[in-house]
């Protein structure tokens, strides 16, 4: 008899999607290096096409210096992701291929003169609501301890950065950008987790790979399906959640050749906010990140929302936490804080609330000076998640860095 199951997805960097977001997280980062206080808001959409393929940037951005150069921004981000043919879905390098158009203004004045102020009196960008949340569920596997993240999204996530690992690596040489990845986890009777039940993978590939196998739509699937268990799933999933019925589904539709990417789909920013997040674990305010500089509460405050849930499971005072700031345009305190444990807590979540607010100061200024917001650390959050990943070298990720100091001061 099948447990309880819950499921996640994630998608790689070249999904048309993802790419969007990688492009508008890199022309944050372009403003950034320029201006720390730079304003960005800037939305990407993408679409291949058999003679041409196209880029379009729209958005609003304000910055003390000269602007970047939007259009090689954009071409650069896609050419890192892997679209420098046509072939595959679209060829970024160039004009002949792609056309990049930019419709990029300046900040609202009305906008600006409720956020443009001294850090700490910096008020919101928007108004809306931010969810943090944070678990258990990793903590068993030592490959994700200190993760304190929904298992099924740590999975699907990991199996999509490993796709794009794979390529890049030469590891599968066949590979594509564009991929996808689903895993279902198993719970037992008492909620944990006790396996892995489904892992699908679509993977983007040569079209001229079935010429391996004298043109055998059949044997091809079956050796990308070995290669894909042997080089991704087994190397992401950990062995005592694999059993010889877990169903492990490669290209549900027999074939995903060139041309995919944005050819096959056209792309949009901001319409992965559950990939970027919990997997559905978690709720989401509904405000998407990539293409937001941190004054944007719908990024800044859901990365402190995070890290406050982090460190109150980290803490030990829950096995789960779930945290909501909401905010108003131009103010910096937040409307409301609320904490929520799933009747997991060792002390009453009221209390847990009130010790949140006073170890965390949600005031967008003050979250963007904690978590060293006004760098440009954006460009790798685009794919494979916001959350449950370790804390880079280059200072990305700040919001997944535990501090001793904080979870004193939430246990006393």
């Amino acid at each position: 008899m099948t447990g309880d199951l819950f499921s996640s997805e994630s998608v790689t960097r070249g999904h048309p999607d993802k790419l969007c977001d990688t492009i508008s997280d890199a022309i944050v980062d372009a403003c950034l290096a320029i201006d720390s206080n730079a304003r960005v808001a800037v939305e990407t959409c993408v679409k291949g096409k058999e003679d041409m393929g196209l880029i379009v940037l729209a958005g609003e951005v304000s910055l003390t210096g000269e602007a970047p150069d939007y259009e090689a921004v954009a071409r650069e981000a896609a050419a890192q992701v892997g679209y420098t043919s046509h072939a595959i879905g679209m060829d970024a390098t160039t004009s002949q291929y792609t056309e990049v158009q930019v419709h990029i203004t300046t900040q609202s004045s009305y906008i600006a003169q409720g956020v443009n102020q001294d850090l700490l009196a910096q008020g919101a960008g928007d108004q809306g609501l931010m969810f943090g949340y944070a678990c258990t569920e990793t903590e068993d596997f030592e490959q994700l301890k200190g993760r304190y993240f929904p298992l099924a999204a740590a999975l699907s996530q990991r199996l999509t950065r490993r796709l794009t690992q794979v390529r890049e690596q030469g590891v599968l040489p066949w590979s594509r950008p564009d991929g996808k990845s689903q895993v279902t986890v198993e719970y037992d009777e008492n909620g944990d987790v006790s396996r892995v039940h489904t892992v699908i993978i679509a993977i983007q590939h040569d079209d001229k790979l079935k010429d391996q196998f004298d043109g055998s739509e059949e044997e091809e699937l079956e050796y990308v399906r070995s290669q894909v268990v042997e080089h991704v799933v087994k190397e992401v999933i950990p062995a005592q959640l694999l059993d010889e019925d877990c169903k492990v589904v490669v290209n549900g539709t027999g074939r995903f050749a060139d041309p995919g990417g944005p050819y096959a789909d056209a792309g949009l920013t901001g319409r992965k906010i559950i990939v970027d997040t919990y997997g559905g674990m978690g709720r989401h305010g509904g405000g998407a990140f990539s293409g937001k500089d941190p004054s944007k509460v719908d990024r800044s405050a859901a990365y402190a929302s995070r890290w406050a849930a982090k460190h109150v499971v980290a803490s030990g005072l829950a096995l789960r936490c779930e945290i909501q700031l909401a905010y108003v345009i131009g103010i910096a305190e937040p409307v409301s804080v609320r904490v929520e444990t799933f009747g997991t807590s060792t002390v009453p979540a009221r209390e847990i609330a009130e010790r949140v607010k006073s170890t965390f100061d949600f005031r967008p200024g003050a979250i963007a000076r904690d978590l060293k917001l006004l760098n440009p650390i954006y460009s790798v959050t685009a794919s494979g998640g916001h959350f449950g990943r370790n804390p880079g070298s280059d200072g990305s990720f700040p919001w997944e860095q535990i501090e001793e100091s904080r979870i004193n001061s939430l246990l006393n």
